[in-house]
C-alpha cells in the first residue's frame, strides 16, 4: 500500500517538475509536491523554475504553508544540502516540520548530495529509489554531465520513408508535416544547443530557431574543420542576437576567423581526428562551458560521425509520408556505419506518435538506458 502511494504521488512530482523543462539549465528540472499522510490531501506543489530562483522543494512548502508540519514530501531528486545561488534545501524543509521524504533519485553532485543522510540524521523518515528510472530521465540532462563530463546528445532527424533527407536536387521542404516541425522547435527550446554541420549550413542556410514555439533559441553550433563557411549565411549575420559558435580544428587558418569574430561569432578550436573536428573532444569542451544537451541535426555526415563514435543517447526520428529514391538523394545517416547488426544502434524504451501525417520514433541508446538504470 505505502509502495502504492509513494508511487502515485511521485508521479505529481514528475508532473510537476516537466514544468520547468528547458528552463532551469545549468541545474535539473525537479518536481516536489507536499502530502497531509492522513487524508493524502496535497499541500503544495512545486516546481524548479530557472537557475537561481527557488528549489522545488522550497515552492511546494511554501505553498504548503503551517500545513506542511508533520507531512511528507515528495520530490524526484534528493534535497540540496549546500550553500549555492539558494540556501540549502534540507533547512527548508527541518523549518517546516516535514517528517517524512520521498526521492526519486540521489543527487549525484559531490557539493549538493547528502541530503538524505542530513535529514535521517534529524529524525525524519527517508525513502530513495521510487520511480526512480522516470526521475532520472526527467534530469538526464544534468546527470550525464555530472558523472560523464559530457551533455546528454539527441540525434533529431527528419525524413523520406526511405530515409533521405531531400531528393537529389536537394528539394526538402517539407518532407514532415507542420505537427512534426513544431514538435521539432519543441526540442530546440528544450535543449542548450544545437548542432550542424558546414553543408547543411551551406545548402539551407538554416536559421536554427524555436520560431514555431515559445521558447528560448538554443545555442547555435556548426561544425566547419577549415572554416570554409562564408560568413554571410544568415547564422551568422544573427550571431549578436542568438549565440553562435562556429567549431573548427587545431589546423584552420587563424585569419579566416576575423570576418566571423567582427560579426560576434564565436570560435572554438578543438582537437582533430582524422582531419575532422573530435567529437568527444568537442562534447567535453561544451560541458565546460554549460552546455548540458545539444541536439544534432544534421546533416547525413555529421549524424553518421556522432553514430561512429558512440556519443549518441537519444533519437528523435521524424518520418514524412513520402518514398523520394535515388542514389543521390542524402541519407539520413552517413558515416563508416556498422559492420553487422550486432554493431548497430539498437534502441529500446521506443515510443512511437503520429504526428497527423507524420510519425515519430523516439528511443534511447544503449548508453542512455544506462545511465537511466544506474543506482542511486
Amino acid at each position: 500500500m505505502q509502495r502504492r502511494e509513494d508511487e502515485f504521488y511521485m508521479r505529481l512530482a514528475l508532473r510537476e517538475g516537466r514544468r520547468g523543462l528547458g528552463r532551469t539549465s545549468p541545474n535539473p528540472p525537479v518536481g516536489a509536491v507536499v502530502v497531509d499522510p492522513q487524508s493524502g490531501e496535497v499541500l503544495g506543489r512545486g516546481y524548479h523554475r530557472a537557475a537561481g530562483r527557488p528549489h522545488a522543494e522550497v515552492e511546494a512548502l511554501r505553498r504548503a504553508g503551517e500545513r506542511a508540519r508533520g507531512a511528507t514530501l515528495y520530490v524526484t531528486l534528493e534535497p540540496c544540502n549546500h550553500h549555492g545561488r539558494t540556501p540549502p534545501c534540507t533547512e527548508a524543509i527541518l523549518a517546516a516540520g516535514i517528517r517524512r521524504v520521498v526521492a526519486g533519485t540521489r543527487d549525484p553532485n559531490p557539493r549538493a548530495r547528502g541530503g538524505l543522510e542530513y535529514l535521517a540524521e534529524r529524525g525524519l523518515e527517508v525513502r530513495s529509489g521510487v520511480l526512480e528510472k522516470e526521475c532520472r530521465y526527467l534530469a538526464r540532462f544534468f546527470l550525464r554531465r555530472v558523472q560523464d563530463g559530457r551533455p546528454w546528445v539527441i540525434l533529431k532527424v527528419a525524413a523520406s520513408l526511405d530515409g533521405r533527407l531531400a531528393t537529389r536536387t536537394g528539394d526538402s521542404r517539407w518532407i514532415t508535416g507542420e505537427r512534426a516541425r513544431r514538435l521539432g522547435h519543441g526540442l530546440r527550446a528544450l535543449c542548450d544547443a544545437i548542432l550542424v554541420g558546414r553543408r547543411t549550413v551551406e545548402e539551407d542556410d538554416p536559421q536554427l530557431t524555436c520560431r514555431l514555439v515559445k521558447g528560448r533559441n538554443p545555442v547555435r553550433i556548426v561544425l566547419d574543420t577549415r572554416l570554409r563557411l562564408s560568413p554571410d549565411r544568415r547564422l551568422f549575420r544573427t550571431a549578436r542576437k542568438i549565440p553562435t559558435w562556429l567549431v573548427c580544428g587545431e589546423k584552420a587558418p587563424r585569419e579566416r576567423e576575423i570576418p566571423f569574430r567582427e560579426l560576434g561569432v564565436e570560435i572554438l578550436r578543438v582537437k582533430e581526428r582524422e582531419d575532422r573536428v573530435n567529437l568527444e573532444d568537442l562534447l567535453f569542451r561544451l560541458a565546460e562551458r554549460g552546455i548540458l544537451s545539444l541536439l544534432v541535426e544534421g546533416g547525413g555526415e555529421v549524424q553518421g560521425a556522432f553514430l561512429d563514435q558512440g556519443l549518441v543517447d537519444e533519437v528523435f526520428f521524424f518520418f514524412g509520408p513520402v518514398i523520394i529514391g535515388g542514389r543521390r538523394a542524402p541519407q539520413a545517416f552517413a558515416g563508416r556505419g556498422a559492420a553487422s547488426l550486432k554493431e548497430a544502434l539498437w534502441l529500446s524504451e521506443i515510443k512511437v506518435r503520429r504526428l497527423s501525417e507524420s510519425l515519430l520514433v523516439q528511443g534511447l541508446s544503449p548508453q542512455g538506458v544506462r545511465l537511466l538504470e544506474r543506482s542511486s
